[in-house]
């Protein structure tokens, strides 16, 4: 069963569901892509791997100081001091702790030379909030713009800083498509919550044609394989980053026959 949305649903935006529906789009558009890239490229799926702190800082819980007590205690005829040793309950804390991160992307490569002709990037959470894996993230796409490489960049994310542009309309999601013989300019597709998501050109050698990609049809492939009509919770409010009255609007009347309204 399809998704209720047009176009990207922003249930799968939660983070319980988010990694392993990039790790299945990726492939999807892998295995999509491939056979119509034949016979002069390739696509090769990539990690960048990077070690991440959960916190800024490195706090250790401490149980509560210790407290001595001086008692006079009489026993028979004898009396001594007792030192009795008292100890609160300690608190239960959790710890920052470093994870090692995998984010995977797609490569397109010529057969023959292994060139890398065109990067194929989805955004992840971590790539649009301040920390290392922005950092990363903006040291590659600045490797990927000043080399001989295309660069498509999926943003399917509401939520976060969105990647620099200069120009365009602002819309919820996006795609850009960078082309190394037009840089800087590049091709930017905008598009919302009510909208299906477009169709884009992903560029190659400069002497064969641009490649349809229909990442709608690929999502719904997805969506459906993954069985999410069943496991998504549409009863509950849309996921943040919070959405305006006329999408919230639009979204309850979208929702109610899924609800049982």
């Amino acid at each position: 069963m399809p998704s209720p949305f047009p176009g990207m649903d922003p249930y799968l935006e939660q983070s319980i569901f988010w990694s392993s529906f990039h790790s299945r789009l990726l492939v999807a558009i892998a295995d999509t892509i491939g056979p119509q890239l034949r016979p002069r490229y390739y696509v090769e799926v990539e990690t960048r791997t990077y070690v991440d702190e959960e916190g800024d800082e490195l706090f250790v819980g401490v149980p509560d100081t210790l407290v001595m007590s001086s008692q006079k205690t009489e026993l028979g005829s004898t009396e001594f001091e007792a030192v009795v040793l008292t100890q609160q309950r300690p608190q239960q804390v959790q710890l920052p702790m470093s994870i090692e991160v995998r984010e995977r992307y797609l490569e397109v490569r010529e057969i023959g030379t292994d060139a890398v002709i065109a990067v194929i990037e989805v955004l992840s959470p971590k790539n649009k909030r301040a920390g290392v894996g922005r950092t990363i993230y903006e040291r590659k796409r600045r490797t990927a713009l000043n080399s001989l490489s295309h660069l498509v960049e999926i943003d399917l994310l509401r939520g976060g800083r969105p990647m620099a542009i200069l120009g365009g309309v602002r819309s919820q999601y996006r795609i850009l498509v960078s082309r190394a013989e037009t840089r800087p300019t590049a091709d930017l597709y905008g598009f919302n919550l009510h909208e299906a998501i477009p169709l884009f050109l992903l560029p190659l050698k400069p002497q064969d044609p641009d490649l349809g990609v229909d990442l709608q049809a690929i999502f719904t492939g997805v969506y459906d394989r993954a069985s999410y009509d069943l496991r998504l919770p549409y009863h509950q409010p849309v996921p943040p980053p919070a959405i305006d009255q006329t999408d919230q609007q639009w979204v309850d009347a979208l929702l109610a026959p899924v609800r049982g309204e």
